[in-house]
């Protein structure tokens, strides 16, 4: 098992410093943000994050992007693209810039929810995965669709709908712990079982569920947010349990979204908490 982090959540240090941290903690690899980005008065995860490359311009980035990586020793796991399947003119660009860096997977991201019939959604999905999935084959690439809360593959199941059928060595699926703990929970190892050879990646993150007020009749009000690895709602020892009962061997990229440690002591605790686990787990 092979262990990266995506720098989504590595919004302080510039992709120079990305490296040269991730490397100097032992880290195998990296997973590239890659998305045009609001500026912000400081750097935020979403908006201002330096470890983020801009899709404008993305050509004039790979021989930088390729360099930063191999220099430190870092392979690249995935790369975190956002161009929605129905973008075709940028999915073959991340496609194709995935194929010149030897990064092998970039993700695409899914309709969000509230945009149309969620029928009409996943029938127009499913027609652009289908020429996503021809247009990676052209590449020499796999394109992976993520679980992610509030779009059309929240679960393993609505995933396995979207993608039945299709070449699997040219679309996959991430598998996300934390995203399931917002919405789409199912058993783990059913998951997997479920995906089958669909199952390319792993995401890991964590959750917690906190009531955060009252609505005027006195209904509690709750909300998702972000928690470290050892503090969130899911249960990552069992998570791993269960990838070693399927055979995952891959990579799993730590996307921690939580604040209440220092960025790189939150980034090297999480590469020693999973490598503990691992260990006990295989």
């Amino acid at each position: 098992m092979k262990f990266s982090v995506f720098t989504a959540s590595t919004p302080e240090w510039t992709p120079a410093e990305a490296v040269a941290h991730l490397a100097n903690q032992g880290w195998d690899g990296v997973e590239w943000r890659i998305t045009d980005q609001d500026d912000a008065p400081q750097p935020g995860f979403w908006a201002g994050n330096r470890a983020t490359f801009p899709l404008t311009g993305l050509e004039d980035h790979l021989e930088t992007i390729a360099a930063l990586s191999s220099q430190a020793g870092l392979a690249l796991s995935a790369i975190g693209g956002y161009a929605r399947c129905y973008d075709h003119d940028n999915v073959e660009r991340m496609l194709a810039a995935t194929a010149v860096l030897g990064a092998d997977r970039v993700r695409v991201t899914m309709p969000m929810l509230g945009t149309g019939d969620y029928r009409d959604l996943f029938d127009g999905a499913r027609r652009d995965l289908a020429w996503v999935s021809e247009r990676a084959a052209h590449h020499g690439v796999t394109a992976l669709i993520e679980l992610h809360h509030r779009t059309i593959v929240a679960s393993a199941s609505a995933a396995i709908r979207l993608v039945d059928g299709l070449d699997p060595a040219h679309v996959g699926v991430i598998h996300d712990l934390g995203n399931l703990v917002i919405e789409g929970q199912e058993d783990p190892l059913a998951g997997f079982q479920l995906l089958g050879p669909y199952l390319a990646h792993v995401h890991v993150k964590n959750v917690a569920w906190r009531q955060t007020g009252r609505k005027p009749d006195g209904t509690a009000i709750w909300a998702e947010q972000w928690a470290t690895l050892r503090d969130g709602q899911a249960d990552v020892e069992a998570y791993f349990t269960a990838l070693a009962q399927h055979g995952y061997d891959g990579w799993v990229t730590v996307e921690d979204f939580s604040t209440v440690l220092p960025l790189a002591e939150r980034t090297r605790d999480n590469l020693a908490y999973l490598r503990d686990i691992a260990a006990r787990t295989a």
